[in-house]
């Protein structure tokens, strides 16, 4: 397989609470990672800095061989045009329509497109969520579970090769939790994308993972895959599972 992102001795703080004193990770291109910890271990922040949203203090961050933190905002523009991220509330646009949601990333990074080819896309990516025909409505209109349905969709409209799943399963019915759940193992299969899924949801992450990653310590303690991760003697790794049966 071929690296496409490594965290490499990533260093975070925010004032005197230190996030990251010597993260590492690799990922593949292709695989779905989930990265598990408690809360306030720094899951999301790894998602943010991965984008842009926040800068660490030390270490770099490698995407397709370009070491990110040493970029401008400018310049992250060719980064954030192939990672796409669902945020955990889908962070829709209430006063716009779904369709009009879906199409913004699409109007913005791809001006070329016209009104004709940018409905087509809409539709297909809400085909692709299995919520046809509901361009017309409001995001204020929908369930928790759409909503995140209608997120994941605006964030595969530009066909990005890395998609970030903030917490996807939060405060979702098991029905939604579910399909949510099969819509990432689609997205692999039907885009061919990588996925850093972060989660609390231990049966979601088994569902979805190709490898798991365990966060704790302010470092990278663990890595596996599901079966390897079960069976881990890391003491870590078996107080957050024990934690969550």
């Amino acid at each position: 397989m071929t690296t496409l992102i490594e965290f490499s001795h990533v260093k975070k703080a925010f004032g005197k609470k230190r996030v990251f004193d010597d993260l590492s990770l690799t990922i593949e291109k292709g695989e779905t990672i989930t990265v598990i910890g408690g809360s306030g271990t720094g899951k999301s922040v790894m998602l943010k800095c991965l984008i842009g949203l926040m800068y660490p203090d030390g270490g770099q961050i490698l995407f397709d061989g370009t070491d990110v933190t040493t970029l401008s905002e400018f310049e992250f523009r060719d980064v954030r045009r192939r990672v796409a991220m669902v945020f955990q509330g889908a962070a829709l646009f209430d006063s716009l329509s779904v369709g009009e949601n879906i199409a913004y990333p699409l109007r913005e990074q791809m001006p070329e497109l016209g009104h004709e080819e940018i409905r087509k896309r809409v539709g297909r990516k809400l085909e692709l969520v299995n919520l046809p025909g509901i361009e017309n409505m409001k995001p204020s209109d929908l369930s928790g579970g759409m909503r995140k349905r209608v997120g994941l969709a605006r964030a595969i409209a530009t066909d990005p090769e890395v998609i970030l799943w903030d917490e996807p399963t939060t405060g979702l019915d098991p029905i939604s939790t579910r399909i949510i759940d099969d819509l990432i193992v689609s997205m692999k299969k039907e885009l061919g994308c990588t996925s850093i899924v972060v989660t609390h949801d231990m049966d979601s992450a088994f569902r979805v993972s190709d490898r798991m990653a365990m966060l704790s310590r302010r470092r990278i303690v663990e890595t596996g895959t599901v079966p390897q991760m079960k069976a881990s003697k890391n003491p870590d790794v078996r107080a957050f599972f024990d934690a969550r049966n």
